[in-house]
């Protein structure tokens, strides 16, 4: 059976709602994230040093969601309401059966506390059993430890590093770590991951 492509769409957990991205979410964002370095520091994206360049930024995203090739949410922490981060689907084929969770940043308040852990258990319930996907990869600067850890704490399983594969601003090249997650890995990924959760 042919998986479905994601569209837009709202998913609640008990921490945080990831919503589709909007210009309303423009003003939390740049209160929550704005220009902290080390936020930005493994993103291939020159960092944003002002409100209208995080504005323009955020457009770009809107931009490209529009286009249908890709899926941006922001996370809204539930207890104060506020956009704390934005995360999304990419690169995804439904004959193929497989998307990319990525473009994934938080405010470094967040960091370390149950927001990634149920963004990414929200994003890989609605991949898995809504839309049907066989695979869910996941690629980071492969000099990114706390990314690569945080991949591999959702259960997924390291696949290998594209060299020099993208270029920076800085003009200097990153190679990306590989992850995956394969449908007949969720269940336990997702048992994990509940129980990491209902932890606190």
């Amino acid at each position: 059976m042919t998986a479905k492509l994601p569209t837009p769409v709202t998913l609640t957990g008990r921490h945080i709602r990831l919503e589709p991205l909007d210009r309303r979410h423009f003003a939390d964002l740049w209160s929550n994230v704005g220009p902290d370095p080390e936020v930005w520091r493994w993103i291939p994206i020159r960092l944003p040093a002002t409100r209208e360049e995080m504005d323009a930024l955020l457009d770009d995203r809107l931009a490209e969601a529009a286009t249908g090739e890709t899926v941006y949410f922001a996370a809204v922490d539930l207890a104060s309401g506020r956009a704390v981060g934005i995360t999304g689907y990419h690169d995804f084929s439904a004959v193929n059966e497989y998307l990319e969770i990525g473009g994934t940043w938080y405010a470094r308040s967040v960091w370390r506390t149950a927001v990634n852990t149920e963004a990414k258990l929200l994003l890989l319930t609605h991949a898995f059993e809504d839309l049907g996907m066989g695979r869910v990869f996941w690629k980071t600067d492969a000099r990114n430890e706390r990314s690569r850890n945080a991949i591999q704490r959702l259960g997924a399983q390291f696949e290998g590093v594209h060299r020099r594969a993208r270029l920076l601003p800085d003009g200097t090249w990153r190679d990306s770590a590989y992850f995956s997650m394969l449908t007949d890995e969720w269940p336990a990924a997702k048992s994990r991951l509940t129980e990491r959760l209902s932890r606190g």
